[in-house]
């Protein structure tokens, strides 16, 4: 069906890409597995014609063809679901899944969301056609995107990191989509750093290093050891257990209101101590989001909420200040593209490299330095835009923004999200090195996985409404289902 032949892909000295061959087949899942910055998007980007390849062919169908722009490549039958939702946020659903769609040139509201109802009736993956993708949650875009490329009856599939925020259900759910399709003689490739889904969801797979096709091997042949050992370089050994939790209450949370569209977070009360881990996993817009913007001051809420015994700020400088970090739910609220690393490293401290009212950037980047070996940043110079990096270099951008000096509270959700095996080993290190300093962290994550392995009790959201916490050892893959689904521990 679709085939790249010595695809070579250079950014002024940095080559992407080094003569990459891979094919997949109709009716097939191909995989593709590599570390962050191992070329992986930049393939998928010349596939969906977002760059031209410097070098190599690709062939459709047996012809060869070229694919100058993302709407060549819908024509030619190519659809891509990317990794971070490119969505209108200011539409409703349906009119972002309307621009997929040949409709006539007077269209009524109420006759679009009829024809799309229509169209998405077997589909499992179900959203609000009407709700503002402004409103949607991370997750819920990404559904959004998916439904957008299959309305276009392509032949070949791209997932871009399609789980990244799913929960397991709804991630099986996709998997039945996927399963459907390759059933209808649909080609995937399927990009993930999950390697549990890889192994359940691909026919082959195909390994990227610095570039380069390091590896490709069949299913049947494969284990998580093997994968890991041909992405990284070597085994990854589970996070080690974090010591119990001092007595100290570092955050306090007391009927909590946060109003957001659907159900409002409401009635949501915890304690966390010193040197714990707080998991909170839920369905994509069971809440999420907004807890966490609401502690780091992004959101207005009522009730009431205390840090270190005093009232929480509502102010994220002023957090920021006294010891509390936030990684956001999507890096590019994180991040400012169009800036360096170096200056998006000192967003938060850029009072201390001002001298006589400019900043001091030989020495804001001689720090960066610094931090680009510390956190392992593939970048080529601290002055590159971020906007250059890889998803996964871009989160590592954030992590060692907010985790220098050494927060008391950390206010995480997905921290790994978008980052292959290796680096999210370095980030539960870092998690765990935090814990043990006696910081306090809430863990919100879809990925249940690392909810129970880094967690002292975990807890889930369901309808804006907290299920639990619960100690770790109460708890189990089943039962944190139950509570993310159905609302009961």
């Amino acid at each position: 069906m679709l085939q790249l032949e010595n695809i070579t892909k250079r950014f002024g000295p940095v080559v992407a890409n080094h003569r990459v061959t891979l094919e997949v087949g109709p009716g097939e899942v191909l995989a593709l597995l590599g570390e962050n910055g191992a070329g992986k998007t930049t393939l998928v980007s010349i596939l969906y014609g977002l760059y031209a390849p410097d070098e190599g062919r690709i062939f459709l169908e047996g012809r060869e063809v070229r694919i100058p722009s993302p709407r060549a490549a819908q024509r030619l039958g190519i659809a891509l679901v990317p990794q971070h939702p490119e969505l209108i946020e200011a539409h409703s659903v349906a009119e972002n899944l309307a621009l997929g769609l040949d409709l006539p040139a007077f269209f009524s509201r109420g006759a679009l969301v009829r024809r799309l109802r229509d169209l998405l009736r077997d589909h499992p993956l179900g959203v609000d056609l009407e709700a503002p993708v402004g409103r949607l949650s991370a997750g819920e875009k990404q559904r959004v995107e998916l439904l957008r490329a299959l309305l276009n009856r392509p032949k070949v599939l791209i997932l871009d990191e399609p789980t990244s925020v799913l929960a397991p259900q709804e991630a099986e759910g996709l998997f039945q989509e996927v399963r459907r399709l390759k059933g209808m003689g649909m080609a995937v490739i399927f990009i993930s750093h999950k390697l549990e889904e890889v192994l359940a969801i691909a026919d082959r797979i195909a390994v990227l290093r610095g570039g380069e096709k390091v590896g490709e091997v069949r299913r049947g042949e494969a284990d998580k050891d093997l994968l890991v050992r041909l992405m990284v370089g070597r085994s990854v050994a589970p996070p080690p257990k974090a010591p119990p939790p001092g007595e100290e209450v570092v955050l306090e949370v007391q009927d909590l209101l946060v109003p957001r569209h659907g159900f409002p977070l409401q009635g949501v009360s915890f304690t966390l101590r010193a040197g714990e881990v707080l998991g909170v996993a839920g369905v994509a817009g069971s809440g999420q989001t907004e807890l966490l913007e609401a502690l780091a001051g992004l959101r207005p809420y009522r009730g009431e909420v205390r840090f270190l015994g005093k009232p929480l700020p509502k102010d994220p400088a002023r957090l920021f200040s006294l010891g509390i970090a936030h990684i956001p739910e999507e890096r590019a609220m994180g991040v400012v593209g169009g800036m360096s690393v170096a200056e998006n490293l000192a967003l938060r401290t850029y009072r201390s490299y001002a001298r006589g009212g400019f900043l001091d950037y030989r020495r804001l980047e001689q720090d960066t330095q610094g931090f680009i070996a510390q956190y392992g940043i593939k970048t080529p110079s601290p002055r590159t835009p971020v906007r250059f990096l890889s998803g996964g270099n871009v989160q590592k951008v954030i992590l060692a923004r907010e985790l220098r000096g050494g927060p008391k509270l950390l206010l995480a959700m997905h921290p790994t999200y978008g980052v292959d095996v290796g680096a999210a080993e370095e980030v539960h290190g870092r998690i765990l090195d935090l814990v043990r300093q006696g910081a306090a962290v809430l863990l919100v994550s879809e990925d249940l996985d690392e909810i129970l392995s880094l967690s002292h009790r975990v807890a889930a959201l369901y309808h804006g409404r907290l299920v639990g916490p619960l100690p770790r050892e109460e708890a189990d893959r089943e039962r944190l289902g139950r509570m993310m689904t159905e609302g009961r521990a």
